[in-house]
């Protein structure tokens, strides 16, 4: 398989001859560039994966100036850190996957993988902790146990550093914010791909947490993510792919790339009456209040 740490040919979306299980065709550009704050590169589907270089040359071409490369585990985390070294149109995040946790606490390596994510996290273009939360759909019983211990490092890691927390937060919203409040929050939290409703945006007003749409806001199932988004105060809304996965529509189950961020960006212009090219500005400037500045 190609490794995307080298530069490989970039054939151009929706031209790779395989159809519909091929990348899309790109979006019209925005008006105004933004930021994918949250991606996997080092991820493949349909055994497609492209260069770094190659990936982010596609979006930007579209209006997407950087993205936020995010890990899962300790394999993924070393990779972001060579990742926001190779191009600097990328800043990283590190983390245990929730439901990675507990395979580490059963093979007794949680405390020594989280001592690791927090000395990768010590370099200087790594800007968040996750992606860490609560996971109830894919993990169940003594493993939730293991969940929250790690989530609760995370939490008290990133404030240490002084780093942003990403949450992955899956059927388990009141239990995520219980653990945020008894730790005390990190000054930025952002749920990565907001699954909430309007209880759920109304904490994060409060709080001033941030809320990441991704691509499940265009499919039609989706009606608590849009009543969300209607009462998301705008410093608040961010923007994401979480490439490969969640390819909004009208192209739902082909790969996903940061350059399919512009479908999302203009639904949430659609359904919130917002003028685009303002609300690309918004989620610019609150991209760069959440992870600091790309430069």
């Amino acid at each position: 398989m190609t490794n995307p740490l080298t530069p490989v040919p970039f054939r151009a979306p929706g031209s790779d001859g395989t159809g519909k299980q091929g990348f899309p065709p790109s979006p019209e550009p925005l008006p105004v560039p933004v930021m994918d704050n949250h991606t996997h590169l080092d991820f493949a589907t349909n055994d497609l994966l492209v260069s770094i270089g190659d990936a982010l040359d596609a979006a930007e071409a579209v209006g997407v100036q950087g993205a936020v490369q995010v890990g899962c585990d300790l394999e993924s985390s070393r990779f972001t850190v060579q990742a926001v070294e190779l191009d600097p149109r990328l800043l990283g995040a590190v983390a245990l996957h929730p439901n990675d946790a507990p395979g580490y606490a059963a093979r007794g390596e949680l405390d020594e993988a989280l001592a690791e994510i927090e000395a990768l996290a010590a370099h200087p273009r790594i800007r968040a902790i996750g992606e860490t939360g609560l996971d109830f759909f894919r993990t169940q019983g003594e493993g939730l146990a293991h969940q929250r211990h790690s989530f609760r490092r995370h939490i008290d890691i990133a404030k240490r550093l002084g780093l942003t927390l990403q949450i992955h937060d899956r059927d388990a919203h009141d239990d995520v914010v219980q653990v945020l409040r008894e730790e005390g929050a990190p000054e930025r939290v952002v749920f990565h791909c907001f699954s909430g409703g309007e209880e759920l945006a109304r904490i994060c007003n409060s709080e001033g947490w941030y809320m990441s749409f991704a691509g499940t806001l265009t499919f039609k199932n989706a009606a608590n993510l849009r009543a969300a988004l209607a009462i998301a105060e705008p410093e608040r809304i961010l923007v994401e792919t979480d490439a490969p996965f969640l390819t909004p529509h009208p192209h739902r189950g082909r790969p996903n790339a940061s350059y399919m961020v512009p479908y999302t960006v203009r639904a949430i212009a659609e359904l919130t009456g917002w003028e685009l090219s303002e609300l690309c500005s918004r989620i610019a400037g609150n991209s760069v209040q959440a992870y600091g500045s790309w430069d």
